[in-house]
Formats: structure tokens, C-alpha cells, sequence
């Protein structure tokens, strides 16, 4: 979530300090899903981004009310807006009539990163759509309004923006010092496809506008025609040429290649995630490893592409906890993962030795997300019923996304905006609970987290059972009571959620018991005749394939002369 500076790679090679490639979007069209549904998914990845459910409820407000805009990442005050008369139910990034927004940043040209007196930045660009939209299209068209009529103040974003019909893919970035607002081109994901996006543009080359299929900001009018599907800045490509990026035909500009050419970190941290995802549900996607891996830039992967096999949401879950497992980046083999084949990498990303810079792999799943989500949206369902918000708080691998219907009214304590923060601990908080587990596996990853694996599928197996149950009930009450089917999700969900952080904080200290100093311990029943018996102790230690890395490097150190007496 946190902004990313342009040529990231270029800054860690001169050694500053700066933050890590963050976030990962997965967008699944509903005739590429199981049942129908659309998904979008998203990990916030940030060391200092706290999880917690964002919440505002739908509100009707007075004639000239003007609302207050804070930068999203900072909080600095920005300026104020006219508000709309009437603001919808949204629950993180989704809200009640199902539209969903996700994002991840990727900086691109680095004098467009900064826009002085424009009000309007990337979180709070999302945020008042999602408040103001009933579809992806109006969604998108309101984000686009925002920006051209109060300016931006981000860098280059991607943006995944879906309803319950369909999914579309928007990268934008802005005009920088001396012009208002942005250039941006969005395009709708065909049916039947899945898109991705990893904090590298993507979008390059897409259909001129024809009146039939592809409009532009000035015929915006036009964007409710279902044919549409391209949607993008009258000045896309002039504000290229004026600039002196871009002088060929209007049918070759690309993008992506003038507002932020790919480098070998745009693939090897960004695109590999993408990457990843693919050919998780296309086989041949192995051509592109030369590009994934930052060897072959030229070798670029589509935009979307259409999966071997139908995709369900808890699919969508579990690409998000990848760590390249299967792949030449595998992250449990190197000799980073340790004893314990741990998947995990500690910042910096990029590190020197002798003059030589090195890097460790950037992997969907990651230890610095602060929340992850997948949307589904149902078309088939009414709004306040369709839409589920599923959510979790820290590392995708270790997490457990619970089910919050995005027409709930309230959210659980346990996630509410304000119960602890980054540097706030309390076992009330469900980002703190779910570190302690998580924080803990990484110690001996390969015995811990198979447990972990464990809970979550039997809890998110649980979830997906149960919420087919709530949507029946839910069902059942809204034609003769929209209000008490409302309240049925909003107590299902605030219950759920609750329920599970205690669940998962009872789990840490089973695991912690079990697992602390070195040892695996099992209880033992106290036999006839005992007060008390100890439990079954495993010492496994490092495992033969370490203590063989260790006399490979030491030789005779640690060597024991003659027989041990015991």
C-alpha cells in the first residue's frame, strides 16, 4: 500500500533505505471462475502498514457538504471536495453493491511522481469511488472525474476494479509539475480470462477509440454502452509526444513502455509474481521464465490470458500464499531459506558483497503485508447478498481470510480501524495475533507451518461451507425484510471474525507450548500411580542436509575425536 519511489532498483543499487515492491492484484473474470463469481485479490504489503478493516458506512449528506481529503499514506492534509448527497456501505475495498478496488504502485517517469496543489492521491481516489459507484464502469469514470477535476498527487498506480459482471484493469499516472491531473488507459478483462499486476505497468498497446469499442475521457458519457471496453485520457499519447517519449504511429504506443519501461527489477521482484500466477493455471507458461527472472525484457507475457480450468475462490487464496514453490526462484531451496526451508527473505531486498550486488527473491506471499483480501462478487445474488469480502490481516501463508458481507453494518472488533496499531501491541487485535503465529513459524518453518496449513484450510473449509448456509437464510429474509437479511451477514460476519482471532490466538499458544526452545513436545496421559509424567520430547535439530553444509565449510572444527561417550 505504501507509495514506491521510481527505479527502485536503481536507489537500493546506491544503497538507500527505502521500502520493499509492494502489493499483488489477481483479477478473475466470472466465466474464468467455478461458479460465476468475479475476484479480485489483494495484498497491502508494507513494514509499516497496520491491518485493520476499513469501514464507512452509507450516509445521505446536506446540499454544499464539502468533505476533508487526507493523504492516504500520510495523513497530511490535502484539501476539501464537494461531498456527494448520497455515499454507499463500503467494507475495505469493496462496497454494498459489490464494486471492488484493488491496487499496486508502480512510480514510472520520476517527474511525474509530484503534482503541487493536487488533491486528490491514489488511497482516497479508490476510496470516495467506492463510496459513490454501482459498477466497475462508474467506478472507474468517478476515479477519472476526481482527477482531472482536483489533480494528482501519486505516482504511477495499476488498479483492478471489478462488479459482480465483470473486471477491468486501469494504469495511470500523472502529468507531473505544470498540468493537471493524469494519462491513464483502462481496458475490460475478456470473460473467461484472468489479469494480474505486480508494481510493473503492464497495459501497452490497446484499441483507439472507434465509438464502438474504445472511448476516450471527452465521450465518458459513453462508458455505461456495454460494447466498451477501452476507456482511456484524450491525451494519453500527445502528452508522449509533447514530452518527447514517444514519436511513432498513435497504433504502437504502448504504455507501459513510456510511462514506466520495465527493467530488470520490474521483472525479477514485479512481473515473476504475475508470472507465478499463470502458470499456476496455464500450462506453457514456463517461456516466459527468461523474462520473469530479468534476462530477457523482450520476451514480455500477455496481459491476460485465458486458464486451463475453471478457478474457485479458495483457489485465488492460495496463489496469494505463493512463494515461487515449483519454480528455478523457489524460495524454500536456496541456502537463504536455512535449516528449516523457510520462504521468507529479511529486508533489504537487494544486499552488496565485495562490490557486488546481490538480491533475494520478492514472492507473492511475504512477511510485511499489514491486510490481503479477495472480493467476490455474485451476480446472481441481490447486492447486499452477492458481495463477500474475504479478509485477512498479515502474511498471506499464515493467514486466515474470514467472510465479511460487504453490506454489514458494523465490522468485528477484533479488525475495527483504531484497536491497536503498528507499534500499539494488544492481544485484542487480530494483526497482532495473527504475527505471533506467523513471526513464530519462521523460526522452523518447515515443522510449524504445516500445522498452520493445516487450521486455515479446516477454518476457511468451515467458512465456505457456512456462508452457502448464511446466503440461504439471508435470502429467505430479504424480499419481506432487507433489513434483518442485513442484519443476519453483519452478525455472521462481526461473530466470524471475532471467533477467529480468539481461535488463532489459542492456536499460538499451542504451537508456542509445543515448539519452544528447540523442542517438539508432546502431551503424555499421567500413568496409575503418577502425580505428574513429562511430555514426549523430539530434538530433530538441524537435519542431515545442514549439518553437511556445516562440515562442508568448517571441515574438522566441530569434529568429536574418537566415539562419544554417550
Amino acid at each position: 500500500m505504501k507509495k514506491l519511489s521510481y527505479l527502485i532498483l536503481s536507489l537500493i543499487f546506491l544503497g538507500l533505505n527505502i521500502q520493499s515492491f509492494s502489493c499483488t492484484n489477481f483479477l478473475v473474470t466470472k466465466g474464468a471462475s467455478t461458479d460465476g463469481s468475479t475476484f479480485i485479490s489483494y495484498a497491502a504489503d508494507s513494514h509499516v502498514l497496520y491491518g485493520e478493516l476499513y469501514h464507512w458506512p452509507a450516509a445521505t449528506y446536506p446540499e454544499g457538504t464539502m468533505l476533508d481529503v487526507y493523504e492516504w499514506d500520510t495523513g497530511k492534509f490535502l484539501g476539501k471536495i464537494e461531498q456527494a448527497r448520497e455515499t454507499y456501505n463500503v467494507v475495505g475495498n469493496m462496497n454494498e453493491f459489490q464494486v471492488a478496488i484493488g491496487e499496486t504502485t508502480y512510480g514510472g517517469r520520476p517527474e511525474l511522481g509530484s503534482q503541487p496543489d493536487a488533491i486528490m492521491d491514489y488511497g482516497n481516489m479508490m476510496y470516495i469511488a467506492l463510496q459513490r459507484s454501482k459498477s466497475a464502469r462508474e467506478a472507474i469514470k468517478i476515479m477519472m472525474e476526481l482527477v482531472a477535476g482536483f489533480g494528482y498527487c501519486s505516482s504511477g498506480e495499476s488498479l483492478s476494479v471489478s462488479d459482480p459482471d465483470e473486471v477491468w484493469i486501469l494504469e495511470m499516472i500523472g502529468k507531473g509539475e505544470g498540468q493537471k491531473g493524469a494519462v491513464w488507459v483502462a481496458l475490460r478483462i475478456p470473460d473467461g480470462y484472468v489479469c494480474a499486476h505486480a508494481n510493473q505497468a503492464r497495459i501497452r498497446t490497446f484499441p483507439l477509440a472507434d465509438g464502438e469499442k474504445s472511448i476516450t475521457f471527452s465521450q465518458r458519457d459513453q462508458i455505461f454502452e456495454p460494447g466498451i471496453e477501452c476507456f482511456y485520457a484524450d491525451d494519453v499519447i500527445s502528452f508522449a509526444r509533447e514530452k518527447e517519449w514517444f514519436d511513432g504511429e498513435d497504433k504502437d504506443f504502448s504504455f507501459s513502455d513510456t510511462y514506466a519501461p520495465v527493467d530488470f527489477g520490474g521483472a525479477r521482484f514485479c512481473e515473476v509474481r504475475v508470472w507465478s500466477f499463470f502458470r499456476s493455471v496455464k500450462e506453457g507458461m514456463d517461456k516466459y521464465y527468461d523474462y520473469a527472472s530479468g534476462h530477457n525484457l523482450k520476451n514480455r507475457m500477455p496481459l491476460w490470458i485465458k486458464p486451463d480450468r475453471k478457478i474457485a475462490v479458495e483457489d485465488v487464496m492460495d496463489y496469494m500464499r505463493d512463494h515461487l514453490e515449483g519454480t528455478p526462484l523457489d524460495m524454500t531451496k536456496d541456502i537463504g531459506a536455512g535449516p528449516f526451508a523457510c520462504p521468507y527473505r529479511w529486508r533489504p531486498l537487494s544486499w552488496k558483497l565485495d562490490e557486488e550486488t546481490y538480491i533475494n527473491e520478492r514472492a507473492t506471499a511475504t512477511q510485511q503485508t499489514g491486510f490481503i483480501f479477495v472480493t467476490q462478487s455474485r451476480s446472481w445474488l441481490p447486492d447486499p447478498i452477492g458481495g463477500i469480502y474475504w479478509f485477512g490481516v498479515d502474511d498471506a501463508a499464515s493467514t486466515v481470510f474470514v467472510p465479511m458481507y460487504s453490506s454489514i453494518t458494523k465490522v468485528p472488533e477484533a479488525y475495527e480501524r483504531g484497536n491497536g496499531s503498528i507499534m500499539e501491541f494488544t492481544f485484542d487485535a487480530a494483526f497482532w495475533v495473527f504475527n505471533l503465529v506467523s513471526n513464530f513459524a519462521y523460526t522452523r518453518y518447515n515443522y510449524i507451518y504445516p500445522e498452520i496449513r493445516s487450521e486455515q484450510t479446516k477454518l476457511e473449509n468451515k467458512f465456505l461451507k457456512e456462508t452457502k448456509e448464511i446466503d440461504k437464510k439471508a435470502l429467505a429474509l430479504y424480499d419481506s425484510d432487507k433489513d434483518a437479511a442485513i442484519a443476519l451477514l453483519t452478525d455472521y460476519s462481526v461473530t466470524t471474525g471475532n471467533e477467529t482471532v480468539k481461535y488463532w490466538l489459542n492456536f499460538y499458544t499451542y504451537l508456542f507450548t509445543k515448539y519452544m526452545d528447540g523442542n517438539i513436545k508432546t502431551k503424555r496421559e499421567v500413568p496409575d500411580g503418577y502425580i505428574y509424567y513429562t511430555p514426549g520430547v523430539k530434538q530433530p535439530g538441524y537435519g542431515e542436509e545442514w549439518y553437511r553444509k556445516i562440515v562442508d565449510e568448517t571441515g574438522e572444527h566441530f569434529k568429536y575425536p574418537g566415539k562419544p561417550a554417550h
